[in-house]
């Protein structure tokens, strides 16, 4: 599968002020093998890109026209234009298999701007996203065993750097597992977590590593239409 990322760029402006300025990152994929598949991803990743565009424009522009305008009434508050960006990683792309994530981040005032990370991975056989349960055989208790590993992970960076995670990083853990929050690398699968919900701000948005094993399956091609 050949992937090419493609950018939506603009800046708004209101009263001769750029008060928006935004990039949308998306993919366009291309494949003699898994042409419906790849239809199917480019129509799911350009009307994301589309809608989220629509999003930017009207609501995040009108929020900040607003502060724009209470800022001029308030000079004791200064304006700095809010920023948006959604970047597109491509982590895996081989055995009929592609995964790739998106980090969404916002500025909109304040101390620093916000990310937020949402991803995908895909059977090209069928042209339809994968669950995390694929990876793991039929009837293991996976989402156990993927929350012990990150656990296991945390636990040993505590050791060394108390100030990476929050104290009660065993409770986060388990409370704000999300099966859907996953992609693939070569090494294996990586299960994140979004920022502030098992560590502070300046972790970032933690990131644990399953290598692939017994327990964590490697991806492979199920069905592989012939190319025509």
């Amino acid at each position: 599968m050949q992937v090419s990322i493609k950018a939506i760029e603009e800046e708004m402006m209101y009263r001769g002020q750029r008060v928006l300025s935004y990039t949308i990152q998306y993919p366009e994929v291309s494949s003699a093998v898994f042409r419906t598949s790849a239809v199917t991803i480019n129509r799911f990743y350009r009307a994301k890109a589309d809608l989220y565009r629509q999003r930017l424009r009207h609501s995040l522009y009108h929020q900040a026209v607003r502060e724009f305008d209470n800022s001029q009434e308030n000079p004791d508050i200064p304006f700095r234009p809010f920023e948006a960006y959604l970047g597109c990683t491509i982590t895996y792309n081989d055995n009929c298999t592609l995964s790739l994530f998106f980090d969404a981040y916002q500025f909109t005032g304040g101390a620093h701007g916000n990310t937020t990370r949402n991803s995908d991975t895909w059977d090209l056989g069928c042209g339809r996203r994968i669950s995390m349960a694929r990876f793991f055989k039929p009837g293991t208790m996976y989402k156990a065993y993927v929350i012990n590993a990150v656990n296991e992970q945390i636990s040993a960076v505590m050791e060394s750097d108390s100030r990476t995670y929050f104290e009660d990083y065993e409770t986060n853990a388990a409370r704000y597992f999300n099966v859907n929050s996953f992609y693939l690398v070569p090494e294996g699968l990586v299960v994140y977590y979004q920022q502030y919900q098992i560590a502070p701000y300046a972790s970032g948005i933690p990131e644990f590593l399953l290598p692939f094993s017994k327990e964590v399956l490697r991806p492979s091609c199920r069905k592989a239409p012939s190319a025509r």
